[in-house]
């Protein structure tokens, strides 16, 4: 079992920036690849970004490449989402989540230990 903790979330303006942590506890941090997932009202969870559990490889959503960057420190049992040039479409609350196998994957359902989610809104 792995416990997750989001939080960095807030209210932004429309080319901000925020960086959400994700801290985790339980097992071995490393064992596990972990994702950012995110759900806006009306719509469904969507895929948002993953890293392989030594941080050697990542995905990205279309919608974020080259705006947002995941990362972890495995020391700090913690990984990171930095959201740069902010849009009011990133408006949404942001899960992370975490898998027993090494590969960053893209499909929610892979994933089997979810955080609570943190609020983020960015104003136009």
């Amino acid at each position: 079992q792995v416990q997750l903790v989001e939080s960095g979330g807030g209210l932004v303006q429309a080319g901000g920036s925020l960086r959400l942590s994700c801290a985790a506890s339980g097992r071995t941090f490393s064992d596990y690849a972990m994702g950012w997932f995110r759900q806006a009202p009306g719509k469904e969870r969507e895929f948002v970004a993953a890293i392989s559990w030594t941080g050697g490889s990542t995905r990205y959503a279309d919608s974020v490449k080259g705006r947002f960057t995941i990362s972890r420190d495995n020391a700090k049992n913690t990984v990171y989402l930095q959201m740069n040039s902010l849009k009011p479409e990133d408006t949404a609350v942001y899960y992370c989540a975490a898998k027993t196998n090494w590969r960053a994957s893209v499909v929610g359902n892979e994933y089997a230990y979810w955080g609570q989610g943190t609020q983020v809104t960015v104003s136009s």
